[in-house]
């Protein structure tokens, strides 16, 4: 293990995390996802064991306190000893609010909607995580470029989509434009906009 470190297996965790992405999207087997879920699992017990060898922390404290955060952020569903509640939130939306609610009281310093984001997000994740979360701090969403949102319009599925977007990127790369590059600068300018409208301000905890 003294070989390894945090930083060096970061690739490898991301690999992991993707191949579960894929065996999903492509209806792989349920035994092919509970062999690449035991693969994200061994990640996390390696960089927990690395952790440990440090006297930081290990594995019983990684699960420990992922129980803690759920039953903390979920009052709708857990009571505070982790027992399940008699009834639940009627809508997904009250049980997002009481979500976000509860975040923001934890972090009372977070006043960036974008903060938390990954910067190593694929462009395209960003740009719809950055949205919503916009939607959700009450800044008004960004409007579809008209052209983009007939097109989108016209679409009668995620597939056509799919399709959309790769002759975009070929249609970009015959410009030998990054379209990566071009979309994360596009988030960028989004975000950035949002933050000259909607300065941070640190919220003061109750």
């Amino acid at each position: 293990m003294r070989a390894l470190t945090h930083e060096s297996l970061v690739e490898y965790l991301l690999e992991e995390a993707f191949e579960v992405a894929e065996t999903i999207e492509t209806g792989a087997s349920e035994a092919e996802l509970r062999g690449e879920l035991g693969d994200v699992l061994l990640q996390v017990v390696l960089h927990a064991r690395l952790a440990e060898e440090r006297e930081s922390f290990g594995f019983d404290d990684v699960v420990q306190g992922l129980e803690e955060k759920l039953v903390r952020r979920n009052p709708h569903v857990f009571r505070p000893d982790g027992s399940l509640q008699d009834s639940f939130p009627a809508s997904v939306e009250e049980i997002v609010r009481k979500w976000d609610s509860i975040k923001r009281a934890e972090k009372p310093e977070r006043g960036d909607p974008f903060e938390g984001i990954p910067q190593a997000l694929p462009a395209l994740a960003r740009a719809q995580k950055s949205q919503d979360r916009a939607e959700r701090a009450g800044i008004e969403s960004a409007a579809p470029v008209p052209a983009a949102d007939d097109l989108v319009g016209a679409l009668a599925s995620e597939e056509e989509l799919g399709e959309l977007l790769f002759g975009l990127a070929a249609a970009a790369r015959t410009r030998d434009f990054d379209a990566e590059r071009a979309l994360r600068g596009a988030v960028r300018r989004y975000q950035d906009g949002h933050r000259a409208v909607h300065p941070v301000t640190p919220r003061t905890g109750s």
